[in-house]
């Protein structure tokens, strides 16, 4: 039975947004034949670009992703907040292609002819800091662009919109980089512009592109003849009376019947980056998004409406739960940065069954006293629906003296429910917090308990929506505990909180391994409204 957190299929023709409640930040999405591929942002997550596959855009499943590990240097350590920013999906002649940036690095394509498989190594189509939201336009004589946004932060301004020309065949710039468009000019503004997504109709180039911020922005469109401009521009879609603020950045596709929809995120504070789906006609030559359009052709988004005119699909939506069969672990989870899983994983003991990930208990980080924050080999997942309950038990037979595992919501604070081994075999359970910031990162151990000589323990963590996350433990799963008092989560960065499993050490070397036996998620009553949405600067 598949496992339903979020059901955006409402089961009779029509479906609600968000289609995932879920941090799949900047997403894009192409239709080929009768299946359409989606892509998102991953930052410093590994494995990187998710791959999510749908025949009716409302009906996800995560499948794969494009990026097994960061290759450039430094992310052997999380790097919160930098790494593979918004991605563009792309068909052609069966290759489908991803071309992401990474603002410290260049802008990067990966490429495969099977989008569930093994994807190729990154190529660089161009070196430099500051080129972010690369989206490739290949022009009607076949030559190839790249349309592009600027961070701030890296390159020192930001709000408009460039291009450079890049050889077909090695996917490398073959021109130096160009303005096309200047969202600081008073004749025509749009602060913060950025994730431009190019399409080619009726003779004109359009570049959707959202701009203002994604808490408080909207949607525009610009076209051109050329794709050096000049560019007209428009609002095709924005809040208005609804409660789905931004909308902002996403694609563009159609049906086989010839609708057109457009998929875009909604900022959503700790639950991140939640996907929605718009409906999309055009009038005089341009795109109105959503519905309620204003005088001007600009839409409103819907939180309800009829389902695309496609088959019919199997209600779907990615799992959360794990049995962590035959000691591997689910697509659903993400390690905080680049992985090794041959030293992050244990294989499980011998009359274990073979059941259960077994988590290596050491410091990743060389200091002796790792924090949460700096450590690579925590296994994180998103959160999923806007209310849950998350269990999971830790068999601590083989975990050794000095070892601790545990779970945590993890984010721009965090908390974490752990267990200590300690000499003797004695088992302490410890409820800790962050505080700080980046690599003044501390965590505060603010309750304690002496559980005895137990091997194995049960951790729940359970989500209130903005009532925030509790945590509890239990030594048989009948009776439990509450530890600690409400914390709740936020967001860090461009990134939703996240809930995680953990087995750290003081000891390089290792003490030993923490059995997670299994991880259970379900859903709760939905009387939780999303988190405060919160100011993002690029």
């Amino acid at each position: 039975m598949k496992e339903i957190l979020w059901q955006a299929d409402l089961g009779d023709g029509r479906y609600r947004n968000p289609v995932l409640y879920a941090d799949y930040s900047d997403p894009d999405v192409i239709r080929v034949g009768d299946t359409y591929f989606m892509t998102a942002s991953s930052f410093q997550y590994t494995p990187g670009l998710p791959i999510l596959i749908s025949r009716d855009l409302v009906n996800w499943e995560l499948v794969s992703y494009a990026l097994d590990n960061i290759p450039d240097a430094g992310y052997e350590k999380p790097r919160h907040g930098d790494g593979v920013w918004a991605p563009a999906i792309r068909y052609h002649k069966g290759v489908f292609y991803i071309f992401y940036g990474m603002p410290d690095e260049g802008i990067y394509c990966v490429k495969t002819t099977d989008p569930t498989g093994r994807w190729d190594a990154p190529v660089c189509v161009r070196p430099g800091k500051g080129f972010i939201d690369p989206c490739p336009y290949l022009d009607t004589d076949g030559r190839l662009y790249v349309v592009h946004a600027y961070a701030k932060s890296r390159i020192g301004f930001k709000s408009r919109l460039g291009v450079f020309e890049v050889d077909p065949e090695t996917l490398q710039a073959i021109s130096e980089d160009r303005f096309i468009f200047d969202g600081n000019d008073p004749a025509h503004p749009a602060e913060t512009i950025e994730g431009p997504k190019v399409y080619r109709r009726d003779g004109y180039i359009y570049i959707l592109a959202p701009a203002g911020g994604v808490v408080y922005g909207d949607q525009r469109a610009l076209r051109a003849r050329d794709i050096f401009g000049p560019y007209e521009i428009r609002t095709v879609c924005r809040q208005g009376g609804t409660a789905i603020n931004g909308p902002h950045q996403g694609g563009l596709t159609d049906t086989l019947s010839g609708e057109e929809w457009f998929l875009h995120f909604q900022s959503a504070g700790m639950y991140g980056r939640i996907v929605h789906l718009q409906p999309v006609r055009w009038e005089n030559g341009w795109p109105v998004i959503g519905v309620n359009e204003d005088a001007e052709g600009c839409g409103e988004p819907v939180t309800e409406y009829r389902k695309p005119d496609t088959e019919p699909s199997e209600i779907s939506y990615p799992p959360a739960s794990d049995d962590f069969r035959d000691g591997h672990y689910g697509l659903q989870w993400q390690w905080t940065g680049n992985h090794e899983d041959a030293l992050y994983l244990s294989p499980a003991a011998e009359g274990d069954g073979g059941q259960g990930l077994s988590l290596r208990a050491f410091d990743p980080t060389g200091t002796g006293r790792p924090v949460l924050w700096e450590c690579s080999n925590i296994l994180t997942q998103k959160f999923c629906c806007p209310a849950f309950e998350a269990e999971t038990e830790i068999d601590l037979r083989h975990l050794g003296t000095g070892g601790r595992a545990g779970m945590c919501t993890f984010g721009g604070q965090y908390a974490a429910l752990s267990v200590r081994m300690d000499s003797g075999r004695q088992v302490t359970l410890e409820y800790a917090e962050s505080s700080g910031e980046d690599q003044e990162r501390q965590e505060q151990v603010l309750y304690k308990e002496d559980c005895g000589q137990t091997e194995r323990i049960l951790l729940r963590q359970r989500l209130a929506g903005t009532a925030g996350m509790t945590y509890s433990w239990s030594p048989d799963g009948t009776r439990w505990h509450p530890i600690g008092r409400p914390f709740l989560p936020s967001r860090h960065t461009w990134v939703g909180a996240r809930v995680g499993l953990f087995a750290l050490s003081g000891d390089r070397e290792g003490a030993g391994s923490a059995r997670f036996v299994c991880f259970r998620l379900r859903a709760l009553p939905e009387q939780a409204a999303a988190g405060k949405a919160g100011e993002e600067t690029v």
